[in-house]
Parts: C-alpha cells; sequence; structure tokens
C-alpha cells in the first residue's frame, strides 16, 4: 500500500474529505458512518441533504452488511458486475444512517473497480460515502485537476489515478421492490442486466427512491447548452449570432467559434464527454450546442447525461 493511501485512510478516519479515482469519475469521500463526515461532504458539494450518496466498499461482503434482507439478484450482480460500474439500491440496515440515505429505507451501494480507490477502501476498512467529487450539479470530475479546480481547499488530499475509464457516472439499480429498476443508465446496460437476472428490467416510477443523478437538472456546464437533434445542427448555427460552441461528429465548422469532434463509438464518446464539456464551458461562449446522440440502446447513458446538462 502506498503511503498516499495509507495517509488518505488515516484523513478519512479522522472525519476528513478525500477525493480519489473510481473507473466511473472521481468522488468525494466521507466516512459513510461518521454525521459528522458526512455533514461536511454535504456543505463541500452543495449537496441539498435530502439527496442520498452511494456508499463505496471493497467487497460485496462488506457492502452486504449495509442492507437487509439481500435479495438473490442483488448477489448475481454482485458476482457478475462487482467491482465494476454498477450502484445498487437495496433496503437498508441499521448501518446507514440517514444522513447517507436522504432519509428513505433504502442506501446505494457500489464497488468500485479502480485499483487505488480499492486499496483506499481495504486501508479504510468500512464504507465510504463518496458522490462525485464536484460542486452539486456540475460536470463531474475525470482527473484529478477537475477535482482541484472544483473544490480547491473544501478537500484535505486528491488522490491521482489518471483519467476515468468509463467517464460517466456508475448504472443505478434499484433492487428494493418486487421488480428490478433501472434507476439511471451507465456503462452496465439494461440488457446486461436483463441477461444476467433472466427477467425483464423496469424503467423508473414516480415512486423510485431518490438517488445520486435522479434530478432533471445535473451534470451541467454553467454556459447555456442545448440538445440538437443532427439535421437540425446546421439552421442553428446559421440561425445564430452569438459566439457558439459546438459538441460533434462531424468536422469544424468555420462560422463557429469553438469547436470540438466527438467519437461515434459510445464508450469512447462516455470517456471523453465530461472533460469536452468542461473544455467547451471554459471557451468564452455564449451558447454550446450538442449534436444529439443517436436512440440506440448502447447510448442510453450518454443521452442520460446529455438531456439532464442541457434541460
Amino acid at each position: 500500500m502506498s503511503p498516499e493511501v495509507q495517509r488518505a485512510a488515516e484523513i478519512l478516519k479522522r472525519g476528513g474529505l478525500v477525493a480519489f479515482p473510481t473507473e466511473t469519475v472521481y468522488g468525494l469521500g466521507a466516512d459513510a458512518s461518521s454525521k459528522e463526515a458526512v455533514a461536511r461532504l454535504y456543505a463541500a458539494k452543495r449537496r441539498p441533504a435530502d439527496h442520498p450518496v452511494i456508499v463505496h466498499f471493497a467487497s460485496a461482503q462488506a457492502a452486504f452488511e449495509w442492507a437487509r434482507d439481500v435479495p438473490q439478484a442483488a448477489r448475481a450482480l454482485a458476482v457478475r458486475f462487482w467491482p465494476g460500474p454498477l450502484t445498487m439500491i437495496l433496503r437498508r440496515s441499521a448501518k446507514a444512517g440517514d444522513f447517507v440515505t436522504g432519509g428513505q429505507g433504502t442506501v446505494g451501494l457500489r464497488v468500485p473497480r479502480h485499483p487505488v480507490a480499492q486499496a483506499l477502501l481495504h486501508a479504510f476498512g468500512d464504507g465510504i460515502a463518496a458522490p462525485s467529487a464536484n460542486r452539486f450539479g456540475q460536470i463531474s470530475p475525470t482527473t484529478a485537476a477537475h477535482v482541484r479546480e472544483d473544490l480547491g481547499k473544501d478537500v484535505d488530499l486528491v488522490l491521482d489515478g489518471g483519467p476515468s475509464e468509463v467517464g460517466i457516472e456508475s448504472t443505478i439499480v434499484d433492487l428494493s421492490g418486487p421488480q428490478p429498476v433501472l434507476l439511471r443508465p451507465g456503462a452496465v446496460a439494461a440488457a446486461m442486466l436483463e441477461e444476467a437476472l433472466g427477467t425483464p428490467i423496469a424503467s423508473r416510477q414516480e415512486d423510485s427512491p431518490r438517488h445520486s443523478g435522479g434530478l432533471e437538472r445535473h451534470y451541467a456546464p454553467r454556459t447555456p447548452a442545448k440538445l440538437v437533434p443532427t439535421h437540425e445542427l446546421d439552421p442553428q448555427i446559421a440561425r445564430l449570432r452569438d459566439k457558439v460552441a459546438v459538441l460533434a461528429f462531424s468536422r469544424p465548422d468555420e462560422r463557429v467559434d469553438y469547436w470540438l469532434r466527438m467519437p461515434r463509438e459510445p464508450v469512447a464518446y462516455a470517456q471523453k464527454l465530461y472533460a469536452a464539456l468542461r473544455e467547451l464551458d471554459s471557451a468564452g461562449c455564449e451558447m454550446i450546442l450538442i449534436e444529439a446522440p443517436p436512440e440506440a440502446p448502447e447510448w442510453a447513458g450518454v443521452r442520460d447525461r446529455l438531456v439532464r446538462a442541457t434541460t
């Protein structure tokens, strides 16, 4: 174990805040069993008190201690996808306090696969509450530099694990009711969940638990942004008189002040998305136009983030 990871674990045990890499995005970590530490986390993020956080663990065994009546579906998904970019919502045990669940009877649990996250979780020895390491509602961080830029001195230590491999937040599936429900799409697609469980996955319901990334507006740049169908991109550019930045699949248009071309493959697009939005947000333009990705299932996670970023 590196001295830096050991130092990070000691900071967490003292009630401090540590940002650390996961394969999805960087998380802002606090001792999930400490009301005071989690309160400090919420204050640093400026996060609403009733918005729950995901608790991270080194193993499925440790994670399931924070749940009660763990269903067979959860165990099946843990075998298939943990460690990895999947969060499960389960009925909480006594270990999960109101201050991490938003006062709900459920808790979000995840076992990340990033080696630095795993080393930190093993060194700490229990659950780490870790929403994305940025101000609430803004663009998630996928590098240590993004974290430092967003949070500054509000975080005690930033562990640098390089750029995030996945680039968008974990898939969230609710297993607290009679049927599995997909709450947030991500790298673990609905079809993959259905294959693992042998049962259909329902869509989010009105009475589904509140969860990370569940608000209508999230992952958003400060610059006004608009999601534009491919066939409308050129007419939109032609009508605009303001300085405009564009995120698109095609080659740059000379009429546009700042243009970023994105990959046509969904995994590569997701990996680059948040860094691209941050770059466009700092380009000094009045508007960001984003070419809408395909409606295909493999683009569900990217589309979810873009819709919320432009709402």
